[in-house]
């Protein structure tokens, strides 16, 4: 498999201009070339093929990984992560299937970079039903198709245009837009020496196939039930102090809940931070589980 030593690196906003331009010069590949690359991988285990099947999709995982660029954290980060899924893709890829590998790999790269994201931002506490998790991954697309792409807070017209059509509050969306920090456009200039070039001509047009947007659609549900299920790994006593300090919208103080339990406030955290590792593992589990799942009836 091809190590990520061996990939082009991007370091940091300042160098994603340059990145872009190394990533171009691998070449795409036609289809009948992919299925020969894909079956010396899996058949012989031979690197280069592999190494060519994955620089031939960093595009793919630039554009991607573009389109999560509002959530606050390193592009670099971002893209790494989509790079870790493509590689994943590339290793379970079998082109008896019929698909070609972009279709197969989309859904690796997305899941990866948002499992990153959902780390990052800490997945219990970004929301804990299927509507508010929509909300945080669909809401610039939801601006967009609105042209409500400025900074700062929305007109209250398109905030309630928003809401209706996710299914969440008017304060759902207005929350979420200020922890957002922000729209990132696929139509800002990447020079800075005056030069015409904007993001999307840098990126590979892959337009996504019915198979993906039905996994996509799926992703939401899959959190979700993940969660839910992840909640029964707690006693009752965890799952009264987790919900009341991690889901509350008003999180309880650790000396009421210290005083609930007749337990130190230390105590409490402790239960606390346990009962959140616990969680955390058992939707990590869980959510692996599923995108197996998913993948094994899709191929």
């Amino acid at each position: 498999m091809a190590r990520a030593a061996t990939l082009p690196v991007l370091n940091g906003e300042s160098g994603l201009a340059h990145y872009l331009t190394e990533i171009r010069k691998f070449p795409m590949l036609e289809p009948q070339d992919e299925y020969m690359l894909a079956k010396r991988w899996r058949e012989h285990d031979d690197r280069d093929a592999a190494h060519k099947l994955v620089t031939s999709h960093l595009r793919l995982v630039a554009k991607i990984a573009m389109g999560y660029r509002g959530y606050g954290l390193p592009i670099s980060e971002v893209v790494s992560e989509g790079n870790v899924g493509l590689m994943q893709a590339v290793k379970r890829f079998e082109p008896e299937k019929g698909f070609r590998l972009a279709t197969y790999a989309m859904w690796w790269i997305k899941a990866s970079i948002q499992e990153y994201i959902l780390r990052s931002w800490s997945l219990v506490k970004m929301g804990t039903t299927a509507n508010q998790k929509k909300l945080f991954f669909n809401l610039r697309k939801a601006k967009s198709k609105i042209s409500a792409l400025e900074e700062g807070d929305m007109r209250p017209e398109q905030v309630k245009q928003i809401a209706t059509r996710l299914g969440v509050t008017e304060q759902d969306v207005i929350d979420m837009n200020r922890r957002l920090g922000g729209d990132a456009s696929l139509n800002a200039p990447i020079r800075d020496d005056g030069e015409p070039g904007e993001w999307q001509d840098w990126l590979v047009d892959t337009s996504p196939n019915q198979e993906a947007i039905m996994a996509e659609n799926e992703e939401f549900d899959h959190r979700r039930s993940a969660l839910t299920g992840a909640m029964s790994v707690l006693n009752d006593r965890e799952r009264r102090i987790f919900e009341a300090r991690r889901l509350a919208e008003e999180p309880m103080t650790l000396e009421d809940l210290a005083a609930e339990f007749g337990v130190s406030r230390e105590r409490v955290r402790q239960i606390e931070v346990r009962a959140f590792e616990k969680v955390q593992a058992a939707v990590k589990t869980a959510v692996a589980k599923q995108e197996h799942a998913a993948l094994e009836a899709a191929y």
